[in-house]
């Protein structure tokens, strides 16, 4: 958040005066036929009548207003973030995926126990630590969270996306922070049509298809090599393969595993224990809100307050998946390189800022959305979404 990217910046006119956020891809639902009017002040095509002697009418300063409410909240978030320490932007998101990892060594060591219940703790740490790591640790990875060097933060990517995540790291930041968080709720962009499977019952795509994550995951990967060179394609199937077989051979060597197949269906369980929290979460914050036009899409705040939604605090999720992607889902989609901990930290500010300035702030329950998405499958997974045009949203 030290670095607010160049698409996000109010462009200033004369004297320094911020009249508009950059358009990033077409100019604003906002406005029908690219003309708004207000009081005695006319906007053609992104420019505001003024005075004469070049005193902006009292209708553009209305404008005006509106126009730096991004830059006003990242003013505020960016003071934040300024006064706290090391240990709050990243230290604590860093101990919570090294206490995944000190996890492990006891997880492998009682999954070789004859005790049942000894076994069945041994799944649950292995199961939570692999959503730690493999949720938390890659989304905070891809946004480059996790250090302050742009080497290191690509270190962290490889290691928590394809070594830990079964996935490669240059398709999983292109399509989450390249594509789903600057195209947020755009039709054909970043709409989240990719966890759509249209031919599935809801039941099965609800409950059951979700656990075939883990498999679905390295194939999804295999098929995205056509994109990357011959370089990168070689080191994520070696990487990958570590990752993979490392726990492998743990469960054989440590465990005492016997049997292949019951060592790759430990595997399995473990890293499809979080699957179905993991595909609701992922449908619940976007699916079903305004969607917009890739030609018509609003300013960068309007965008993100219509069209993302937070879910209530939740102790387990919060800790495995991150408050960015539970609790503080908004934040994380106005301010995506901000650690989880520091989401949470802002989340009071920006729910506070939002309400003031009458922008929506969305939550709603998981249970709730649950409910929503079974009732209305049919339109919500499987036919086309309508575009949402903000007029006269100011």
């Amino acid at each position: 958040m030290h670095n607010v990217p160049e698409e996000w910046r109010e462009e200033r006119g004369p004297g320094g005066k911020e009249y508009e956020v950059k358009p990033r891809g077409g100019r604003g639902a906002l406005f029908k036929g690219n003309t708004w009017i207000s009081g005695n002040c006319r906007r053609d095509g992104g420019k505001v009548t003024e005075k004469e002697g070049g005193e902006p009418m009292d209708g553009a300063r209305e404008v005006t207003d509106k126009e730096s409410l991004m830059m006003e909240l990242t003013h505020l978030v960016q003071n934040t973030v300024k006064e706290s320490s090391w240990w709050q932007r990243r230290g604590i998101d860093i101990s919570v995926l090294v206490l995944a990892f000190l996890l492990l060594p006891p997880a492998f060591l009682l999954l070789g126990s004859s005790r049942a219940v000894a076994f069945v703790l041994g799944l649950v740490l292995m199961g939570v630590a692999h959503a730690v790591i493999t949720v938390k640790g890659t989304h905070l990875a891809s946004h480059g969270s996790l250090s302050d060097s742009p080497a290191w933060a690509k270190v962290w990517a490889v290691f928590f996306i394809e070594v830990c995540g079964s996935f490669t790291a240059k398709a999983g930041v292109s399509g989450h922070v390249k594509l789903h968080h600057a195209h947020t709720n755009v039709i054909g962009l970043g709409d989240s049509s990719t966890w759509k499977i249209p031919s599935l019952p809801r039941s099965v795509y609800l409950f059951i298809a979700p656990l075939a994550v883990p498999v679905i995951t390295p194939l999804v990967a295999l098929g995205q090599l056509k994109e990357h060179s011959m370089g990168q394609s070689l080191r994520m199937v070696l990487m990958v393969f570590l990752g993979l077989y490392s726990q492998y051979w743990l469960l054989i060597h440590v465990s005492g595993f016997q049997s292949p197949y019951r060592t790759l269906l430990c595997m399995l369980f473990c890293r499809a224990m979080f699957s179905l929290p993991f595909i609701h979460v992922n449908i619940f914050q976007h699916i079903g809100l305004p969607m917009f036009s890739p030609n018509q899409r609003p300013k960068r705040i309007y965008q993100m307050t219509h069209g993302v939604l937070n879910l209530p605090r939740n102790p387990l999720l919060d800790w495995t998946f991150g408050h960015s992607l539970i609790s503080c889902h908004v934040e994380h989609h106005l301010f995506p390189f901000l650690s989880d901990n520091m989401c949470l930290k802002v989340k009071p500010i920006v729910s506070q800022f939002l309400k003031e300035k009458e922008l929506p702030y969305q939550e709603d329950t998981y249970r709730s959305r649950l409910l929503l998405f079974f009732h209305k499958y049919q339109e919500l997974m499987v036919f086309a979404p309508p575009i949402t045009e903000l007029v006269g949203v100011q």
